[in-house]
């Protein structure tokens, strides 16, 4: 199913690949100009469920309502919203391994806890319930690139 949405991000601006494999001090959410090939990274959070014991490696996936872990697989983007987080998207799942993103509302949005200097002076940043968390920088630029209907890949690559 997956692969059709890829076919309509052919279309669209961007694409994102979140690398799970890379400590979460480390940029690892890739977004992805389709025409250009231009890369822009940036950090991204993992859910606390993923990481019990905090680390800043993501341990585990988990598509189980309330594990506030981090699903792997593709994503659709939906619709944008304001919300606690501020300007923030609704993710669909398109895999078994996700398929509970929007019911467990899984989302993309800005947080706290994610920034360049987070990662430097505590060597982790903070972890969501599960969903992709930015810096509000970078969600300003992910969210004016990517917009509805775009694909968001997540695993250890």
């Amino acid at each position: 199913m997956w692969r059709f949405w890829w076919a309509v991000c052919a279309r669209a601006r961007s694409i994102a690949i979140a690398d799970f494999s890379l400590p979460s001090r480390a940029p690892r959410f890739h977004l992805v100009d389709v025409a250009s090939g231009r890369v822009s990274s940036h950090l991204v959070a993992h859910g606390r469920g993923s990481d019990p014991a905090h680390t800043g490696w993501l341990q585990r996936f988990s598509n189980a309502p309330s594990s506030h872990a981090t699903s792997e697989g593709a994503y659709r983007t939906d619709g944008l919203y304001i919300g606690a987080h501020g300007r923030s998207i609704r993710l669909t799942g398109l895999d078994a391994t996700n398929s509970n993103a929007l019911s467990r509302a899984i989302v993309v949005h800005a947080a706290w806890y994610v920034s360049p200097e987070m990662a430097r002076a505590h060597g982790v940043l903070g972890r969501s319930e599960g969903c992709f968390a930015l810096s509000q920088a970078s969600t300003a630029e992910v969210l004016a690139r990517i917009g509805s209907g775009c694909l968001i890949y997540a695993d250890k690559i």
